[in-house]
């Protein structure tokens, strides 16, 4: 039995589009769960690039929406909102965190992020 596995690419236009449609789609991707050979266990040959990232329809209230990260510190706590995220790392960021929010928290995810391009 011979098993070839070609990487697949795919490009997502999120012009217009909101977050988090845009980030389901690619996690559903990254993950390989569109094709009927998805295994839990295996990252799926594929690469995700989701383009015109900075022209999102991002809502105002999800403006107010906060991304937080902790270095395991005490007081290590950082909050920011996603308004603020946005013009001092790029909305790239914003999405590429949206998306690795989707993802399984296990070994994997950190594999399947190598996976994602997002440009503005």
């Amino acid at each position: 039995m011979n098993t070839v596995t070609e990487n697949r690419e795919y490009v997502i236009d999120a012009a217009g589009k909101r977050l988090g449609r845009v980030a389901t789609e690619a996690a559903t991707l990254l993950q390989g769960k569109d094709k009927p050979d998805f295994v839990r266990h295996l990252v799926a040959p594929v690469t995700v690039k989701i383009t015109n990232a900075s022209k999102l329809d991002i809502l105002d209230k999800k403006k107010e929406d906060i991304y937080q990260s902790y270095s395991g510190y005490p007081g290590g706590r950082r909050v920011e909102t996603l308004e603020h995220l946005g013009e001092r790392r790029g909305y790239s960021e914003v999405v590429r965190r949206t998306v690795e929010g989707m993802l399984p928290k296990n070994k994997l995810q950190k594999l399947m992020m190598h996976n994602l391009e997002v440009t503005e």
